[in-house]
């Protein structure tokens, strides 16, 4: 096992990181930008040192200012995270070349499965299902029109190093196709200096399902089962869950083989996902592998009880899995929600600004820690930036069926309180609720479907009115009665009497525009409501300035 390890990333990933070398006695190191002096992640590690200006080029992804901080504290390794350099075959050979352990696979295994020509073509070669289509980068548009010819519209044209959806264009008829070509090369080569593009069919209604992998130096490599990622904006993702509600054993079994055959061809070291498409007929084929930590992997860790950081540092350190196949166990389910900051009323446009007011879900609320989980990187206070991905926080959730991990969610997802920017917490909330989601019909076209380019709140009902109408008449009477019941003093200190002032039993309830008559009738622990005809028991301690309401109502907690 290592003594010390150097993180090179920051936020939620950084921490979550350290926290798992904590416990592990392992004394951590991290490196910060000008932007990230004051970060969370700055103040878990045994040790900080700058690296550089705000901009990630000029910090998160210099490789010798990492490169020199590491030899300097004498690390014996560097945990690269998801994102900057995770995936740089360049950044694990010089760390190498310095005697440093870089916890994630070998160089190999990075450059072949990060270039998806190369990959697919792997992938073929040990006998993985592949989306048909071309094995080489596209000569040319006449090329380009004779293959999607032969494919059969709609195709989908991806860059080669691409990944994040990001010179990636669906095309529906070949009309499209030259505008379609040219978008894609313009944006691959600014975002990857590689403007390699390949053509293959689109699958229509697809699933996006992934299988995770652990493999250690020994050729030992198992699967942990599937995530299933399929609730996707423009091909990022924002929910994901294990395992499947699509995926039964069989198909479990026979995509868990093929991800450790891929896993094995590449001689692959540590862990790992194996991407899939999957269409309605259950039929998959391989996507990408990405040859690093991702970012949903808690909901793989919730239902196995591994953690995949641990097995990581143990793997690059030299150890066996210890475990075979038959070993796993997946229990329960587990949900993930990624809290961004963005404004989803404005075409979900990057919100930036400071958190006036932060607060996470608490988990003894409503369940205990085992069952709510939030893996965040900053505090109240800090800033988000340009600079960086404007990921808050994840929250993981879990229960012994779907439907148990999903209320949870949503409840947890209530009681997360962020002011000061624009977040899509709510956006979120409202995928929960949606009866298509929660019977697990669901596609990566899932968010275009139903919410189009822009979230509308208005648009989506509130899952039960009455209640929200009953506590809105609470908050408010228990505001009127301290009003009314608060003493005035002169400038002497003496107290001024007031007349005590009745307070009236019938109100309105405004909501989008709608009034609602209703009747209250209160006592020193409670509010009676009655909206529409039905009564509601409301209770609470919340007092006047207090952010969140907690209370019950008809005994049922909210």
């Amino acid at each position: 096992m290592f003594n010390s390890i150097l993180i090179a990333n920051r936020g939620e990933i950084a921490c979550r990181i350290i926290r798992t070398a904590r416990r592990l006695g392992i004394s951590t190191a991290a490196v910060y930008s000008d932007a990230d002096a004051e970060a969370l992640h700055v103040d878990m590690a045994n040790e900080a040192v700058r690296i550089g200006p705000a901009p990630a080029a000029e910090s998160y992804l210099n490789m010798d200012a990492i490169l020199e901080v590491a030899k300097d504290l004498e690390v014996e390794a560097v945990h690269p995270g998801y994102g900057f350099l995770s995936e740089n075959a360049v950044f694990a050979e010089r760390l190498a070349e310095a005697g440093i352990a870089f916890i994630g696979p070998g160089p190999h295994a990075i450059r072949v499965m990060g270039d998806k020509i190369q990959s697919k073509k792997l992938a073929g070669q040990v006998g993985v299902p592949t989306v048909p289509g071309g094995d080489d980068a596209l000569k040319d548009l006449d090329e380009a029109r004779k293959l999607a010819g032969e494919i059969g519209y709609p195709v989908i044209l991806k860059a080669s190093a691409g990944g994040g959806g990001k010179g990636m264009r669906v095309v529906e008829a070949e009309g499209q196709l030259s505008d379609a070509l040219q978008a894609c090369r313009n944006e691959a080569t600014a975002s990857f200096g590689d403007d390699s593009i390949f053509v293959e069919k689109f699958v229509t209604r697809p699933r996006h399902i992934e299988i995770q992998v652990l493999a250690d130096k020994a050729g030992n490599v198992i699967h942990l089962g599937e995530r299933e990622c399929s609730i996707q904006r423009r091909h990022q993702k924002v929910i994901e869950e294990a395992p499947s509600p699509f995926v039964d054993e069989g198909m479990r079994a026979a995509m868990g083989a093929q991800a450790v055959a891929l896993a094995k061809g590449v001689e692959y070291v540590s862990a790992g996902t194996v991407e899939f498409i999957v269409d309605g007929g259950k039929n998959f084929y391989f996507l990408e592998m990405n040859t690093r930590l991702q970012v949903e992997h808690p909901v793989t860790e919730q239902v196995t009880g591994l953690d995949l950081v641990e097995q990581m540092i143990r793997i690059a350190a030299g150890e066996d899995l210890g475990m075979e196949q038959g070993d796993l166990e997946i229990n329960g389910w587990s949900m993930e929600a990624r809290v961004y900051a963005e404004d989803p009323v404005r075409g979900f446009l990057p919100a930036t600004g400071r958190l006036i007011r932060y607060r996470e879900p608490l988990s003894g609320v409503f369940g205990a820690a085992k069952t709510v989980r939030v893996d965040g990187g900053i505090n109240e206070g800090d800033e988000v930036t340009r600079h960086y991905d404007p990921m808050i926080a994840k929250v993981i959730t879990t229960g012994d069926s779907r439907a148990q991990a999903i209320q949870r969610m949503s409840r947890c997802l209530d009681e997360f309180y962020v002011r000061g920017l624009n977040h899509n917490i709510g956006f979120l909330s409202a995928i929960f609720g949606h009866p298509g989601f929660q019977a697990g019909d669901i596609t990566t076209n899932f968010i275009a479907e139903n919410y189009g380019e822009r979230f509308d709140p208005a648009a989506v009902p509130p899952a039960d009115v009455n209640s929200m109408i009953a506590v809105a008449a609470f908050l408010q009477r228990i505001k009127a009665r301290r009003e009314a019941t608060n003493v005035g003093r002169r400038l002497d200190g003496r107290a001024l009497a007031r007349t005590p002032v009745s307070l009236p039993d019938e109100w309105v309830v405004v909501l989008n525009d709608e009034q609602f008559p209703v009747h209250l009738d209160m006592s020193d622990v409670a509010l009676d409501v009655r909206v529409g005809g039905k009564a509601y028991r409301v209770e609470s301690d919340w007092r006047p300035g207090e952010d969140l309401f907690l209370g019950q109502i008809d005994g049922d907690e909210i």
